[in-house]
């Protein structure tokens, strides 16, 4: 582990034992550098490294901060890193896989903790893709706004950030799908309409395997087509 590295662990540690709580300030540069037992130039580089995580804020004029470490902002970071794979089919294909193993499960605990509320707003954006058929943009885009609001019914917050992540970076690869596929619009329609018949029934096991069986064809067909030139 590198001086850096060791400097970064320490202010972490200080902030997961609570000495440094959300929303705290750090102490100033000079002051963090003697109480870690750092010198000034690792003390800021640890701040700086913590800084692009998200983990610490810093304010012009004012001083560090340790941010709020919700899971939207500390996995924010995830969507970046994955836009840097989208040129590659193979990375693509990686993606689909993950999604394969957390999106079902996901969907399953939605099952059980759905409210009434929730699964109107799923019913919801069910109706828009009905009504888009024709149009495979605002179809996706409503697909995509179906998935979130049945991963967001979970009640958990990392994972419907990590899910946003994966899958929404999956959305152009789905809308080269339903241009060059006649028979996608309405296979996915079938299989959003089966997700959410099986959550209405708070039906756990049926949800996750309707989940996997729509997730796994999407992922079947891109594997067929990955040698074509897809858009990413």
């Amino acid at each position: 582990m590198s001086l850096t590295d060791r400097a970064i662990a320490q202010i972490r540690e200080l902030i997961r034992s609570g000495a440094l709580p959300p929303g705290s300030k750090l102490p100033p540069e000079q002051e963090l550098a003697a109480q870690l037992g750092l010198s000034r130039n690792l003390a800021r580089e640890a701040v700086k490294a913590l800084a692009v995580a998200r983990v610490l804020e810093v304010r012009r004029g004012d001083g560090t901060y340790v941010t709020s470490l919700q899971p939207s902002l500390l996995l924010e970071g995830l969507g970046g890193a994955v836009d840097l794979l989208q040129g590659d089919s193979d990375a693509l294909l990686d993606l689909m896989e993950v999604r394969r193993l957390l999106e079902p499960a996901a969907t399953a605990l939605a099952a059980v903790r759905i409210s009434d509320e929730g699964l109107a707003e799923v019913k919801r954006h069910l109706d828009a893709m009905r009504e888009a058929k024709d149009d495979v943009e605002k179809l996706n885009a409503h697909d995509a706004a179906f998935h979130h609001a049945v991963i967001a019914a979970t009640g958990n917050e990392s994972l419907l950030t990590l899910l946003e992540g994966i899958s929404g970076r999956t959305l152009r690869a789905r809308i080269w799908r339903g241009l060059v596929d006649a028979q996608a619009a309405g296979r996915t329609l079938v299989e959003h309409e089966a997700i959410y018949e099986a959550l209405a029934s708070r039906d756990a096991s049926l949800s996750k395997a309707a989940a996997l069986m729509h997730v796994g064809n999407t992922e079947r067909w891109l594997q067929r087509n990955s040698a074509e030139s897809a858009p990413r």
